[in-house]
């Protein structure tokens, strides 16, 4: 792709590390691969927060997460900057108002061009999340959304012009990792088939359902051992403690699989994930929601090639189809647990599910997608360049 000699000044607005959330480490990834392909300047970050955080130099400013006035400062201050475009990573629960509304502040404010990212896709959003994503829609330049599932909705439900959408996959890092038997003698587990399920912890995870499948298979694969890695969800703490954690602790004492589940109760390093996939012989994602349209965990399963085993919502069929894993019903431990055996027992389709996992797993590492991004913001900066309406308030 010819790259013209101009200043290619992106800034995006999302969380951002030490504060620990998805959104905040899909940002960072995203970024730092930005700076490899070396295609445009170094992208900033302006970081919405929550709290006192000390971020790095990449982050310009910092919106105050509920202070209104906080989004109108941060747009008119960035419009007196050579920016020339703006990325806002959205996410309902990272922004101030009524379901994340104070982000409107800042589009109406703001005199750049600017893309949406949308990490959820509400197949029936309530009348308010629905105005936010049609507002957003209508005065970016474009709408970037992380699966093929979702461009049906965007049109039908939100309305918004197909041409407007780009689909670009979430992104997964790269890391040569140790084989899987040599992880397993080294965590402790040899001689153990291992499940996996990473992320923050929420009952919309549906990991009741997840435990009692594990407690079925285990009276026929006494070595099973289900890791739930992660700690809980800081807004579910907050709001209601380790409520739903000692929920599950108490299911798996009641269930007498102590000895089959194991919980790693923090927020755990990009490696510290990568290396607990490539020790799993399943990953299970059992969630609820039967309208999520992406998950982050299943992306970073498939890109590291994992049998997979999950609950039917848009994003899980659309990854797991062609024989990359198996669906079980929703809330259904029978139907999980079936699934589970037919994978243990059957290893040749084990590894044929994840042949074809780690085919598709290949095309979303970080490399690739920064890629597309930076092409997807050379070409939306190229574009208002040729019209002459860099600011555009």
């Amino acid at each position: 792709m010819a790259v013209l000699n101009k200043a290619r000044n992106v800034v995006f607005v999302s969380t951002y590390p030490p504060r620990e959330c998805g959104l905040a480490t899909f940002t960072q990834d995203l970024v730092n691969e930005l700076d490899e392909i070396n295609l445009i300047n170094k992208p900033r970050v302006i970081a919405v927060s929550n709290g006192n955080y000390r971020y790095d130099d990449r982050v310009i400013m910092e919106i105050e997460q509920y202070d209104r006035d906080s989004y109108v400062k941060a747009a008119k201050k960035l419009n007196k900057t050579d920016t020339e475009l703006v990325v806002i990573e959205h996410e309902y629960g990272i922004f101030g108002g009524d379901w994340g509304d104070y982000i409107l502040d800042f589009v109406d404010n703001l005199h750049i061009p600017f893309i949406v990212t949308l990490h959820t896709v509400l197949l029936e959003p309530s009348d308010k999340q629905k105005e936010i994503i049609k507002v957003l829609a209508e005065k970016s330049r474009r709408v970037v959304t992380m699966a093929n599932n979702t461009v049906k909705i965007l049109t039908d439900v939100y309305g918004i012009d197909v041409d407007k959408i780009e689909v670009i996959h979430h992104g997964v890092p790269y890391k040569a990792a140790e084989p899987r038997e040599k992880l397993k003698e080294k965590y402790g587990f040899k001689g153990r088939q291992i499940i996996s399920t990473f992320g923050l912890i929420s009952p919309g995870k549906g990991l009741e359902y997840a435990i009692e499948a594990v407690a079925e298979v285990a009276k026929k694969h006494r070595e099973v051992l289900y890791i739930i890695l992660g700690q809980t969800h800081p807004c579910v703490r907050k709001e209601y403690g380790e409520s739903y954690r000692e929920k599950l602790e108490a299911l798996v004492r009641s269930l007498n699989v102590e000895e089959n589940v194991q919980f790693v109760n923090r927020y755990l390093t990009k490696d510290e994930i990568i290396e607990y996939l490539q020790l799993s012989d399943i990953y299970m994602t059992p969630y609820l929601s039967k309208d999520q349209a992406v998950s982050g965990t299943l992306a970073y399963a498939v890109g590291y090639g994992k049998a997979i085993v999950s609950t039917p919502y848009p994003y899980a069929k659309e990854m797991l189809a062609d024989g990359r894993g198996m669906l079980a019903e929703f809330a259904d431990s029978i139907s999980l647990a079936r699934c589970i055996n037919y994978i243990l027992e059957n290893p040749e389709v084990r590894e044929e599910m994840e042949k074809k996992t780690l085919a598709l797993g290949r095309t979303m590492t970080w490399k690739n997608i920064a890629n597309q991004y930076a092409e997807l913001f050379i070409k939306t900066i190229e574009e208002n360049h040729s019209k002459g309406d860099m600011r555009i308030g």
